[in-house]
C-alpha cells in the first residue's frame, strides 16, 4: 500500500490560520501588534527570495514586518549596532539575520549578539542550550515544524524509536533533543555511522537531514515507518536537458512504496519553515507581555 503523503503546503497554511487568529486576538483583547524584524546583508538571490516570502507571510496574519536591507560591505560594528537597536526596540519581537552573511561577518559574534528572547532562528547559544537540557526556549524553525507534523500524524510520540540522519546545529541535533523531549527513543546517524542503512531499518521514524540528494532508498525503510525529507537539492532534470529539479536526501519513490506516511520534496517540510517562523514571533510576543503562549504552536 502506498504511504500518506503528508502535504506541508496545507499543514503550514493551517499554522499561518491559528497564528493569524492568534496575532487578532492580541489586537483586540490587547492592542498588541507582534513585530517581526527580518536583517538582509548583501545581494544573495537565494536570500532575497526568502526575505521577501517572509515579509509577505509576516503582513498576510497581520503581524508588524520591518525590513532592514544592509550592503554587501556592512561592517560587522554597524551591524551589530543595528541589532543592538532592534533587541531594545520594544515594537520587535523577534529578530531574524538572514544567512548566509558576507564572508568577512562572523556568522556566530552575530547570532549570538540577538538577544535570546528575540531569537526566532533559535540559534544562539542559550537557546541552545536550554532546549538540550529541556527548558523554555526558542526552537528553530525547520525541526518544529517537522515535530508538528509528526505529532499530527502519531499522536503520541512516546516510545517510538527515531533515527535522525544528520548531525547538523540547524536541525540535525535540536531534532533529535525535541524527540528526546517526546519520550522517543532517538539515533542520531551520520557519514561515519556504520551499517547506517541497517540503523534506518530500525525506526518508527526517520527524519532525513543530511544534504546528499536520494541517498535514503526503501529498502533504508522498515515498513510503515514514517519519513520526514528535510533535504532540497538540485540536481539535472533526468528528462529535460539543461533543466534542474528538487529532490530530498530521500528516494520519494521507493521510499513511499515502503513508508506509512512520508512527506514530498517540493511541499513537505519547506513550507513549514516560515509558519513556524511565524508562530516562533508570536510566540515571542505573548512571552514578551506575560501571556499565555499559543496552543499547539510551541514545541
Amino acid at each position: 500500500m502506498a504511504a500518506k503523503v503528508i502535504d506541508g503546503k496545507e499543514f503550514a497554511a493551517s499554522v499561518r490560520a491559528q497564528v493569524a487568529e492568534q496575532v487578532s486576538k492580541l489586537k483586540d483583547e490587547h492592542n498588541i501588534i507582534p513585530g517581526l524584524a527580518v536583517v538582509l546583508v548583501g545581494e544573495d538571490a537565494a536570500s532575497q527570495v526568502y526575505v521577501r516570502n517572509k515579509h509577505a507571510s509576516t503582513i498576510e496574519v497581520g503581524m508588524n514586518s520591518y525590513e532592514h536591507r544592509l550592503s554587501a560591505d556592512t561592517t560587522e560594528s554597524d551591524l551589530l549596532k543595528l541589532i543592538n537597536d532592534l533587541n531594545n526596540d520594544p515594537k520587535v519581537n523577534g529578530i531574524l539575520c538572514q544567512l548566509p552573511l558576507p564572508k568577512h561577518l562572523d556568522e556566530e559574534l552575530v547570532i549570538n549578539s540577538i538577544i535570546p528572547e528575540k531569537d526566532v532562528d533559535g540559534f544562539h547559544i542559550s537557546n541552545v542550550g536550554m532546549l538540550s537540557t529541556g527548558q523554555k526556549s526558542m526552537v528553530p524553525c525547520t525541526p518544529l515544524g517537522c515535530l508538528m507534523m509528526l505529532r499530527d500524524h502519531h499522536g503520541s510520540l512516546s516510545g517510538l524509536n527515531a533515527v535522525v540522519v544528520g548531525r547538523s546545529n540547524i536541525v540535525g541535533k535540536p531534532m533529535a533533543n525535541l524527540l528526546l523531549r517526546d519520550s522517543c527513543t532517538v539515533t542520531i546517524a551520520h557519514s561515519r555511522t556504520k551499517n547506517i542503512e541497517a540503523v534506518c531499518r530500525t525506526a518508527d521514524i526517520v527524519i532525513a537531514a543530511v544534504g546528499r540528494p536520494e541517498m535514503i532508498t526503501g529498502d533504508w525503510i522498515a515498513d510503515g515507518a514514517t519519513v520526514i525529507d528535510v533535504g532540497i537539492n538540485r540536481i539535472p532534470h533526468p528528462d529535460k536537458e539543461g533543466k534542474f529539479k528538487l529532490v530530498g536526501d530521500v528516494d520519494f519513490a521507493s521510499a513511499s512504496a515502503k513508508a506509512g506516511a512520508i512527506t514530498p520534496v517540493p511541499g513537505g517540510v519547506g513550507p513549514m519553515t516560515i509558519a513556524c517562523l511565524l508562530a516562533n514571533t508570536l510566540t515571542a510576543c505573548c512571552r514578551s507581555n506575560n501571556l499565555a503562549e499559543p496552543e499547539g504552536l510551541t514545541a
